[in-house]
């Protein structure tokens, strides 16, 4: 299994809501899922510059699928619909291969 940590600055929930409602059939298609999603009030320590106010975890069979997901057609289609309305700054934490 392969495991995304990521983090997002969401600047329309509304949007971001949608979107996640639109890809999920998308990612069951490549097995993927969520694992864990937070809603974060307060960043303590960071990395990085931009803000973060959400955090999840997103996996899936493989790399492999995960690429698959990521460069599918209809993917691409919901994302510039939702995802870039609503999202601006997107940090991958980590991604790892994790033990089922």
């Amino acid at each position: 299994m392969y495991e995304m940590l990521v983090g997002l600055e969401v600047s329309d929930r509304e949007v971001y809501t949608k979107y996640r409602e639109a890809m999920k059939p998308i990612l069951v298609n490549y097995g993927g899922g969520f694992g864990f999603d937070f809603v974060v009030s307060e960043v303590l320590l960071s990395q990085v510059d931009e803000p973060i106010n959400r955090v999840f975890t997103i996996t899936f069979p493989s790399q492999s699928a995960m690429d698959s997901f990521f460069a599918d057609a209809e993917y691409q289609q919901v994302k510039e619909q939702y995802f870039v309305h609503s999202v601006r700054n997107t940090t991958i934490i980590a991604s790892y291969e994790k033990n089922a």
